[in-house]
């Protein structure tokens, strides 16, 4: 493999590392830093399910300590009732994910759609900030079964490449009366089983396209995503503790407006 490739994968693994858990898109900006890039590999594919699995392995050890006392305690009810509400989110776009996935890749990978979709987002986003809403679930133990439920609904959005899996998680907590924070790390707990889920399904996919000399990139890019996707969640949920998602809103607008401009050329 060439150097360039081997720049090609830190580039992206930082991309994904630092997308992945804001309300910004990685899958698009996945795609379009590929297109950009000219990342041709034969398993290009696979190695963005790799650089994927890096960046949720990051939150899993950010979350290690919740993450155990809920395996080690399943038998006791405050744990049940975590994993059901967890459960209960995964399962709408698990559902959907699965019925719809060769289409939605055959269909809406493509970089207008992310374009589109960033700018959508952006202004479902500003609309949300605007309303101002107090929040009436203040911890994740507060949420109702009903609630993770109808957050793993919004979650379905995001199997629209641009959407953002954790924007739409975040912003359909607000609206559901979550407080930000909580909103937030709910995300996060939910894209532990969808992204193991997705990255198992494509594993098994693309499991014959992987040659032994693309192994390096693939380390390359898993541990840069790895260490992009700790700073990142630890500075976001920094972040949300003072300020809103304006600034996310902003940049999603501008950046897919700026895209659709230069696609259109």
């Amino acid at each position: 493999m060439s150097i360039i490739t081997y720049i090609h994968a830190v580039l992206l693994g930082i991309v994904e590392g630092l997308t992945e858990f804001l309300p910004v898109s990685s899958t698009g900006h996945l795609i379009l830093t590929k297109d950009a890039l000219g990342f041709d590999l034969p398993s290009a594919n696979m190695f963005v399910v790799v650089i994927q699995l890096g960046a949720i392995l990051a939150v899993c050890w950010l979350y290690r300590i919740k993450l155990f006392d809920v395996a080690l305690h399943l038998h006791k009810r405050p744990q049940q009732i975590f994993a059901a509400k967890v459960t209960a989110a995964f399962i709408p776009a698990a559902v959907i994910g699965l019925l719809f996935h060769k289409m939605i890749e055959e269909y809406l990978f493509a970089p207008m759609v992310v374009a589109v979709a960033m700018v959508v987002g952006g202004v479902v986003i500003w609309v949300v900030e605007k309303k101002k809403m107090e929040p009436r679930t203040m911890s994740i133990d507060e949420m109702t079964l009903r609630q993770a439920f109808l957050v793993g609904c919004a979650q379905t959005f995001a199997l629209i490449p641009g959407t953002s899996r954790s924007g739409a998680t975040i912003i359909g907590g607000l609206l559901l009366g979550l407080d930000r924070k909580v909103a937030t790390e709910f995300s996060f707990f939910l894209a532990i089983p969808v992204m193991f889920g997705a990255t198992l399904l494509d594993i098994i996919k693309y499991r014959d396209v992987l040659t032994g000399g693309e192994i390096g990139v693939m380390a390359t890019g898993f541990i840069v995503s790895f260490f992009a996707a700790l700073a990142a969640v630890k500075l976001f949920v920094t972040y949300i503790g003072k300020h809103d998602f304006m600034p996310f809103a902003w940049y999603r607008i501008i950046f897919g407006v700026a895209m659709i401009a230069y696609l259109m050329l």
